[in-house]
């Protein structure tokens, strides 16, 4: 009788036990099934993934994740580093008729005198893509009203640009960096040459650096090439040869300085109704696919423009330059050492005239142009800018325009 207490108390035990068991797993499971429905991105602070999508930065990218939820929503419209890229430009005539004059008045030539070289790049390579320029940076308000009118006509409402930089941006209110990316440069230049320019603006250009070359070759010493070589031998002391002066180079580099200024000047002006509506940028960049040109801008700068006008050139969508100060230094070919060779290098350094005047008797900034000049650039053409500033210097005027 006791021998049979004792182990009905101990199946008793067991039973407890398995039970208990049962229970603690059950427990367990519905711990690890509430622990999976619980959204562990809710638990980040909203600064943490503000850090995330200033690192992305990407407009498009951006807006998708508005889409995930509220929360996201919410905190999108704050972020402090957005980037636009432009995928394509429309131009307003961009008509079969227009657009094969214009393909035909880009092609070679060369039996073409200097005049009608400057005709074709600053008109063909100028005109027709700062109009499309102005098409994709127009106001909100006037890209609503051409999307309206061409609502009626359904073979051209497909070629207006609806989202114009200025729309995309309207719901960000606390943008300090701004970068804005076109889809190619403005210049249209031949296959082969080397143009590439950084403006810096406030309410007017404050200064701009321009490298140009007529050629970029590549060098590799194990296996020379003899039109390399010739590029290379011949006699540079240092001095400028008089061929420069009498076979139109320095005609064409004056083409390209004024073409670089007329790009800089119509990003500027364009970028007006992004620059009101955004009084917390502490940077904006208006650049290239190509790397051709950047319009920067800082702080100090875009607070200017915000308090000080701008004043047009003419009738012409771009901002009116002062007069100019400028600076060339040329090589006939320049051997950089990573082995790209640059045939007929120019660098061009330019700055209001009037800050000239007011720093040469101080000996201010116009007596350290290395600093400014060269780090315009990034690397291999940083170094090149450097080779080009110690050779011989040539000055020139340029009246407003």
């Amino acid at each position: 009788m006791a021998s049979s207490g004792r182990r009905e108390g101990a199946d008793l035990e067991g039973s407890r036990t398995w039970w208990g068991n049962q229970a603690a797993e059950a427990g367990a499971v519905e711990a690890e099934e509430e622990e999976e429905r619980i959204d562990h991105f809710d638990r980040l602070p909203d600064s943490v993934l503000l850090l995330v999508f200033n690192r992305i930065g990407d407009v498009k990218v951006l807006g998708r994740c508005c889409v995930v939820c509220r929360r996201f929503q919410a905190l999108v419209p704050v972020v402090d580093d957005v980037v636009v890229r432009v995928d394509c430009v429309i131009s307003d005539d961009a008509t079969p008729s227009s657009a094969a004059a214009a393909a035909g008045g880009c092609g070679p030539d060369k039996g073409r005198g200097v005049l009608s070289h400057l005709a074709r790049l600053v008109l063909d390579g100028l005109v027709k893509p700062l109009q499309a320029l102005g098409q994709m940076l127009i106001s909100a308000s006037g890209a609503s009203r051409r999307s309206s009118a061409s609502s009626a006509s359904s073979s051209s409402s497909s070629e207006v640009s609806h989202h114009s930089p200025t729309e995309v941006l309207k719901n960000f209110k606390e943008i300090r960096r701004l970068r804005i990316e076109l889809p190619a440069g403005e210049l249209g230049v031949d296959d082969g040459v080397l143009l590439k320019w950084k403006a810096d603006f406030g309410s007017t250009l404050d200064s701009c650096v321009i490298l140009g070359a007529a050629s970029v070759l590549s060098y590799d010493s194990s296996n020379p090439n003899p039109s390399i070589q010739d590029a290379c031998g011949g006699d540079d002391s240092g001095s400028t040869p008089e061929s420069f002066y009498t076979n139109g180079s320095l005609k064409l580099r004056v083409v390209w300085t004024i073409s670089s200024l007329i790009a800089a000047s119509a990003r500027h002006y364009l970028l007006q109704p992004i620059i009101a509506d955004h009084g917390t940028l502490e940077s904006l960049d208006l650049t290239d696919a190509d790397g051709q040109g950047v319009l920067a801008m800082n702080r100090g700068q875009l607070q200017e423009l915000q308090v000080k006008p701008v004043s047009a050139s003419g009738n012409s969508q771009r901002t009116l330059l002062p007069a100019l100060s400028m600076r060339l230094w040329y090589a006939p070919h320049l051997e950089l050492p990573d082995g790209v060779v640059l045939k007929g290098a120019t660098l061009v350094a330019i700055r209001p005239s009037e800050d000239r005047l007011r720093e040469a008797p101080s000996g201010g900034r116009g007596s350290s142009d290395g600093c400014w000049v060269s780090n315009a650039f990034e690397e291999p053409y940083r170094t090149a800018a450097k080779m080009l500033l110690k050779r011989r210097t040539y000055c020139l005027e340029m009246n407003s325009f």
